[in-house]
């Protein structure tokens, strides 16, 4: 029997749900949740976590780049760790469930079984990341990243808009930056890194399911189009001897919809969109926007962009502009460890819940051990997708589901 299995139902999630909304209270902003990375909120947040900690058996600590870290001792002192975590920091005017759900939760799973005096044969550390949203900076995951053995230094030098760089910052919250390479983990004394995390996306709700796992977290192709016409005067220019930038780039617009419509788990996106000198009265003869392209699969999403870039070609040769895609930022897809997410799956299966498997289109600091050590992530269902928001919610009953399917998870877990 696993410890939570003589919890009244429900009422772990609950309890979960309580703390949420305890650690919601602690932010920058009074009215709404901004806890942003090393921020007064960030350090209040980290204190009352590590309690919780402490609560919970387990031992604590603030490392270098200003993560809670809580490890609970395997049953023989044996040397190999289980991680589980995920982040406290939030965007602005934020939901109270992303990142905090997964620390939370692994607390009080981990709470469960020091109360019932169970130990594994492994020792779990659960951490809480503070630099997962990349609000305040402008790298981000410098928590799971220098866990990984993968930080970069020369983020230490960034400056957020108050001027205030990563160095500094870590010095007033209390850490020592000198010693950030002693953080990274041992991968052979690792057994791996799981998270759980609201899904974030309609399709658990979609599907009437409390819970997922997740495959992969998607790669990202991000980059900006621009499209040069010729401006013109709108009254004097007839219709087949225009070059209009903007008519240009909607039919791209729905070119890269309809590319993205026609392959499942790929997705592409037009966030933001801009007429340079636009005016009423004239024929737009410039227009940028961004692309975002996501996919699990990397020659996917590679296909995409190319065929994407194509079209784009295609338009402008037609409509006599001419466009040029600049890709800026690239990042491959996370794989997600196989045999962790094949344990998931048996334990939700165990629980008479369908174990259905979806990627992530969002990144997760679970993406930063990706051929590091193994990873896994169970997404818990949240109200009509949304994210990011105030609205953002998780009921206590799919937590407490959640919470029960990884007490279970911990007592499948064996030594490779």
């Amino acid at each position: 029997m696993h410890a939570v299995q003589a919890v009244e139902q429900g009422t772990l999630g609950q309890a979960i749900a309580d703390r949420l909304v305890e650690l919601a209270a602690v932010s920058d902003e009074p009215g709404s949740l901004t806890r942003l990375y090393l921020g007064p909120a960030h350090r209040t947040a980290a204190d009352l976590v590590a309690k919780w900690m402490r609560e919970a058996g387990m031992t604590t600590r603030i490392d270098a780049l200003g993560s809670v870290v809580g490890r609970y001792r395997a049953r023989d002192s044996g040397p190999l760790t289980l991680i589980l975590g995920s982040h406290i920091d939030t965007v602005r005017d934020a939901g109270r469930f992303d990142g905090a759900l997964g620390v939370i939760l692994a607390i009080e799973v981990v709470k469960a079984a020091f109360k019932s005096g169970t130990r594994f044969p492994f020792a779990i550390e659960v951490v809480a990341f503070g630099d997962e949203e990349g609000v305040r900076f402008a790298s981000t995951l410098g928590g799971s990243k220098a866990l990984a053995g993968r930080f970069d230094f020369k983020s230490l030098d960034e400056t957020g808009d108050d001027g205030v760089s990563r160095r500094q910052a870590l010095k007033a919250f209390g850490t020592d930056p000198s010693r950030l390479s002693e953080e990274a983990l041992s991968p052979d004394q690792a057994l791996g890194y799981v998270e759980v995390h609201i899904e974030q996306g309609p399709v658990l709700e979609q599907e009437g399911l409390p819970v997922g796992i997740v495959t992969a977290i998607d790669g990202v192709t991000r980059g900006t189009v621009e499209v040069d016409g010729v401006a013109g005067h709108a009254g004097t220019v007839p219709m087949p001897m225009r070059k209009d930038a903007l008519a240009a780039a909607a039919e791209m617009l729905l070119a890269i919809e309809a590319r993205a419509r026609s392959q499942s788990n790929l997705v592409a996106t037009v966030g933001k969109i801009e007429v340079p000198g636009s005016a009423a009265n004239t024929i737009p003869g410039r227009v940028r926007f961004t692309l975002d392209i996501r996919s699990p699969s990397d020659q996917e999403r590679s296909n995409a962009v190319d065929d994407i870039n194509k079209a784009i070609a295609a338009i402008a040769q037609r409509r006599g502009v001419t466009a040029q895609l600049a890709v800026g930022h690239e990042v491959p897809a996370a794989l997600c460890d196989r045999r962790l997410s094949d344990q998931l799956a048996k334990v939700v299966e165990a629980m008479q819940i369908k174990p259905r498997r979806l990627p992530s289109g969002a990144g997760h600091d679970a993406m930063a051990f990706d051929k590091v050590i193994p990873f896994a992530m169970l997404f818990v269902r949240c109200r009509g997708g949304v994210s990011h928001n105030p609205a953002e919610f998780a009921s206590p009953d799919d937590i407490d589901i959640a919470a029960r399917a990884l007490s279970a998870f911990l007592d499948g877990i064996t030594s490779p």
